[in-house]
C-alpha cells in the first residue's frame, strides 16, 4: 500500500459519514476512458449525493468538481491536464470550489498530478472511491492531499450510486486483469483480478430490477476468468457462464450485456449461456488488436490468428443473429506492411459489425513503452489507420445494409442529442437506431429498419 502527501489526521481514521454535511451544494463529474471509469463515477456521484450534494450544469456553476482520468492512450493523459489547466482559471474565480482528480492517471502518476497541477485539492487513485467524502473533508481543513493505494479498498458496486440512466445499470463483477498484455496499464493501475460473489451480483440486479432497471451490463476487466479466485464451499469455482444464466433469470431484466472477454479464455459454455438465454442479448466484443501471429506474440495476447478465427466461428455457429464488434491497434512496436497486411486480410475475413480502432500510445509503465527502436513512424501509422478505418467502415455499412426490411425490437435511451424530435434507440446486437418521435427512455418498441448508414441505423415504429 502506498500512501503519499497524508498530514496526521484523525477525521481520516472515522468510519464513513452517515450524516449530510454539504447540503446545498452543487458538483460536477466529467468522466473520461472506459464503462468501468463510468460506472466509478456513478459510484462516485452517489456518494456526493449521500453528502447532500447535487448535479451542476458544469465546471462553472460547481463547488466541487470531481476529474475521473483514463490513463490508456496519451490523449486521454492530455485532456486530463488540459482540463486541469482550464479549471484553474475557474478556481482562480472561485477559490472555494474544490477539485478532486481520481482514476487511472491519478493511480499511475500519483505525485505527478500535483506537481503538474497544484491548484488541485484531492488526488486518488482507483482503489479507494470510498474515501472520497473523508479526502475532501482532510483538504477542507488541512489543505491538499494525494492519497493512493495500490490495494483495492472496498468494491465500488458497495458504494452509493446515482445512474445516469435509470433503466439501464453498470454491475460490476470483477476488478483487476491478471493477464500481461504489453500495451497495456490497466493491471498496474487496477491491479489483480478480484472477483465478487455470484449471490452479492445476483442481489444487486434484484434490487435493480425492483428499482425499474431492464437493461444491465456485467462489467470487469476480463470477465471470462470470472470467479478463478473464488472457492465456494471450498471445493469449487463459479464460472462465468452460470452467472449470465441466472442474472438473466432475475424478474424484469430484459437484457444482459457483459464487457469484455478475452479471446484466449472465451469457451463454449458461455457461448451456450449467451444462446440459451433469452435474456442474453446477441453482441459479443471480441479484441482482436492485429491479425498477425508475430505482432500477437509480442502483445502477450495468448492466442494466434487460427485461435481467434476459430473462436469466433463457434461463437457464430452456437449463438444466431451474432453481432461482433472488436478492438484493432495499429502501429504496434515492430509491425511490418506485412503484418498490416495479414490484418487487413482478418477484418475482411472476419467481417465485424464495428470496430474501435486505436494507434498504439506508447505508455509508461509498459513493456511495449521500451521499444523505442522499434517505433513505426508517424506518417506510416497514419496511412495504415486510414487504410483500415475505411475499410471497416464499408463492412459495417455492409452488414448494416443486410438489416433494411427487417422488424426488431429496439431499447429507447431518450431524445436524440442532435434532435429532440428523433429518439435514439438500440438493438439487442448494439446498433444504434434513429426513430422519429418521442419514445421514453427505458422503453421497448418495435420499429422496421429503413435505412442504414456505418455507424447506425434509421427505422420507423411498428
Amino acid at each position: 500500500m502506498t500512501q503519499t502527501v497524508l498530514l496526521p489526521n484523525p477525521i481520516l481514521r472515522e468510519p464513513a459519514r452517515r450524516v449530510p454535511t454539504r447540503v446545498g451544494r452543487r458538483y460536477f463529474i466529467r468522466t473520461f476512458g472506459c464503462q468501468m471509469n463510468e460506472h466509478d463515477s456513478e459510484r462516485i456521484a452517489g456518494l456526493f449525493e449521500m453528502d447532500g450534494m447535487t448535479p451542476a450544469g458544469g465546471f462553472e456553476s460547481a463547488d466541487v468538481v470531481y476529474i475521473n482520468t483514463c490513463t490508456i492512450r496519451e490523449n486521454a493523459d492530455n485532456r486530463m491536464y488540459g482540463n486541469l489547466g482550464q479549471l484553474k482559471a475557474v478556481k482562480d474565480l472561485n477559490p472555494a470550489m474544490m477539485l478532486v482528480v481520481g482514476g487511472c492517471a491519478a493511480q499511475k502518476d500519483r505525485d505527478m498530478v500535483r506537481e503538474r497541477a497544484p491548484w488541485v485539492d484531492v488526488v486518488m487513485g482507483t482503489h479507494n472511491l470510498d474515501r472520497v467524502l473523508d479526502l475532501m473533508d482532510h483538504a477542507e481543513n488541512w489543505g491538499p492531499i494525494t492519497e493512493v493505494v495500490d490495494e483495492l479498498q472496498a468494491m465500488p458496486s458497495s458504494l452509493p450510486v446515482k445512474r445516469e440512466l435509470e433503466h439501464s445499470a453498470w454491475v460490476t463483477i470483477q476488478v483487476g486483469c491478471n493477464n500481461t498484455c504489453t500495451f497495456c496499464i490497466v493491471p498496474s493501475v487496477r491491479g489483480v483480478e478480484v472477483s465478487r460473489r455470484p449471490g452479492d451480483i445476483v442481489r444487486e440486479v434484484e434490487r435493480l430490477a425492483a428499482d425499474g432497471v431492464v437493461e444491465v451490463t456485467l462489467l470487469g476487466q476480463n470477465v471470462d476468468t470470472y470467479g478463478r479466485d473464488l472457492a465456494l464451499n471450498g471445493k469449487r469455482r463459479p464460472i462465468f457462464a452460470e452467472l449470465l444464466r441466472r442474472v438473466g433469470e432475475v424478474d424484469g431484466i430484459r437484457r444482459v450485456r457483459f464487457t469484455s472477454p478475452h479471446p484466449n479464455d472465451f469457451r463454449e459454455d458461455v457461448a451456450h449461456a449467451m444462446a440459451d438465454t433469452d435474456e442474453v442479448c446477441e453482441h459479443l466484443h471480441f479484441p482482436l488488436q492485429s491479425g498477425s501471429d508475430r505482432i500477437l506474440r509480442a502483445m502477450h495476447r495468448g492466442y494466434n490468428r487460427k485461435k481467434y478465427t476459430e473462436r469466433l466461428a463457434m461463437a457464430r455457429e452456437i449463438i444466431p443473429g451474432l453481432a461482433v464488434s472488436t478492438d484493432i491497434i495499429v502501429g504496434f512496436p515492430g509491425e511490418t506492411d506485412g503484418d498490416f497486411a495479414i490484418t487487413l486480410e482478418m477484418v475482411e475475413e472476419a467481417r465485424f459489425d464495428s470496430a474501435f480502432m486505436f494507434i498504439f500510445s506508447p505508455r509508461p509503465g509498459t513493456s511495449a513503452a521500451n521499444l523505442t527502436e522499434q517505433f513505426v513512424p508517424e506518417e506510416t501509422i497514419k496511412e495504415r489507420f486510414a487504410r483500415l478505418s475505411e475499410m471497416q467502415n464499408r463492412i459495417s455499412g455492409e452488414r448494416n445494409a443486410e438489416m433494411v426490411g427487417r422488424k426488431v425490437e429496439v431499447l429507447s435511451e431518450g431524445p436524440s442529442r442532435k434532435d429532440t424530435q428523433v429518439a435514439t434507440t438500440r438493438t439487442r446486437t448494439g446498433k444504434v437506431v434513429h426513430v422519429a418521435g418521442t419514445h421514453r427512455a427505458g422503453s421497448f418498441l418495435t420499429v422496421e429498419v429503413g435505412t442504414a448508414h456505418p455507424h447506425h441505423l434509421v427505422g420507423s415504429p411498428v
